[in-house]
């Protein structure tokens, strides 16, 4: 399996992410722990040939945390060869550092994509104060991966549980929505997309949304369920049994990719739901499949399997 949804942890964030107060990120009991070693072995007990690293929420704030830890990702990738891949993290909402940091990525670290949550600080990816950082990643034809982070509001909407529970899936509908309605998605046909945990509600709000978009009046270049059956979206969470269908109805499965969520997910469930995947009937060879999309949604995979 290609997993397009793993997260790692190097030293330097784990200290940022304490020093910042979230010792219990997003509402979690403790930031896990993580290694690339103990990645890796479990990679093999699981038949994961790469997993597509990136940095989760709450991400990183400033342009010399991004650089330390785009820079760290890129030594485990060479430090095992074939096994990792890289999405960078950008320093959003800072659209100059970003820039910045775009270029050095593609051009130094030889990265396979990016990684930008939903929100930085209650900016979301679709305003327009971003838009540069949109466009230069359209013209390097990038690859982005949209991870959920916690909403502005969360201290009255949480209700004090974890934010991953719920807050990470309205927050990824919200942004994800707002990207569609601003024709950040219209406008940018050379960024493919990754969006996380089989879409969130995407499939269930979406023909919502597409009627009021019509009240709205947005651009006219803007169609809602055609912009959101072009994204990529992978599986990481626990689509079985409801979620896929759904998904299924939104886009085609060439979009569909294997996620494990590791290690925010824990290795025993991450073992489970692919137990799950793997009974999955309709479509019929799911893994196989999922594995194909990959490589053609990252091509240094399939050059480097031939």
């Amino acid at each position: 399996m290609i997993d397009v949804h793993a997260h790692y942890l190097p030293d330097s964030y784990r200290t940022a992410l304490t020093a910042a107060g979230h010792a219990q990120p997003d509402g979690m009991a403790a930031i896990p722990e993580w290694s690339a070693v103990e990645h890796v072995a479990l990679m093999d007990t699981l038949g994961i040939e790469v997993s597509m690293l990136s940095i989760s929420s709450p991400g990183v704030w400033s342009a010399d945390l991004a650089r330390e830890v785009n820079e760290e990702g890129r030594r485990t990738v060479v430090d095992h060869p074939g096994r990792f891949g890289l999405l960078a993290s950008l320093p959003l909402p800072d659209v100059d550092a970003a820039m910045t940091e775009i270029a050095f990525c593609c051009d130094h670290l030889d990265v396979d994509g990016f990684a930008v949550l939903t929100n930085a600080g209650g900016t979301y990816l679709g305003d327009p104060s971003l838009a540069p950082v949109f466009r230069e990643l359209d013209r390097r034809g990038a690859r982005v991966f949209v991870h959920p982070t916690s909403p502005p509001c969360w201290e009255h909407t949480s209700l004090g549980r974890p934010r991953p529970m719920l807050e990470f899936f309205l927050d990824t509908t919200r942004c994800v929505v707002d990207l569609v309605l601003s024709g950040t998605i219209a406008q940018h046909p050379d960024i493919e997309f990754l969006i996380p945990h089989a879409g969130a509600a995407l499939a269930m709000v979406a023909d919502r949304v597409s009627v009021f978009s019509l009240v709205l009046g947005v651009d006219a270049d803007i169609d809602v369920t055609r912009d959101l059956g072009r994204l990529h979206y992978d599986l990481a969470g626990f689509p079985i049994p409801r979620q896929l269908a759904a998904l299924r109805s939104l886009t085609a499965d060439d979009h569909l990719h294997y996620g494990s969520d590791f290690p925010f997910t824990p290795g025993f469930a991450v073992a489970g739901a692919c137990d799950v995947l793997a009974s999955v009937t309709e479509p019929a060879n799911l893994l196989d499949r999922l594995r194909a999309n990959s490589e053609r949604l990252f091509p240094r995979l399939a050059q480097h399997n031939g």
